[in-house]
């Protein structure tokens, strides 16, 4: 088994896998009356392919427990799809860099609490992985025609483990 450490959520080492969301450096600006501060532009949803719609849904998942085996990975070649917590939990986020059609070496993020993420279409990335307690997230992603998902498995599964 192949070690993988989890590191931190940062703006800059997942941009080349999409978007965090959180508001910390987001534009912003008072509405309704000066009683709502919107965080705005957040991350770019994608959509494309046939009858092409965005979806919003709402997950909750079970924790996991670390060391967690990653076994497998997945990727929407017609939409992007973000993780939204409506907890304070953080959940680990697994992406991988695309070589040839598979994936990478992949990458194990732990978001603080109140982070999100917007895995950019066609990204190779994990499950939804909550971690600590069972978890609420808004989930907005491509609905529409045509096959949107891809699954890899690992010769070799890799062992997410805590640094």
């Amino acid at each position: 088994m192949i070690s993988l450490p989890i590191r931190p959520l940062s703006r800059g080492e997942f941009t080349p896998f999409g978007d965090v969301i959180e508001p910390d450096e987001a534009k912003s600006f008072p509405i309704n009356a000066g009683k709502c501060v919107r965080y705005h532009d957040l991350a770019k949803v994608e959509t494309s392919g046939p009858e092409a719609r965005t979806l919003v849904s709402l997950l909750r998942g079970e924790p996991y427990e670390i060391p967690l085996t990653l076994t497998m990975v997945e990727r929407h070649p017609l939409g992007s799809q973000a993780f939204i917590p409506l907890t304070e939990n953080s959940f680990l986020v697994v992406v991988a860099p695309d070589q040839g059609g598979e994936p990478g070496e992949p990458i194990a993020f732990e978001t603080a609490p109140g982070q999100g993420v917007n895995i950019a279409r066609n990204v190779w990335h994990g499950i939804l992985t909550p971690l600590h307690s069972v978890s609420d997230f808004v989930v907005i992603d491509r609905g529409g025609s045509g096959c949107n998902l891809e699954e890899h498995f690992f010769e070799r599964p890799y062992q997410i483990e805590y640094a």
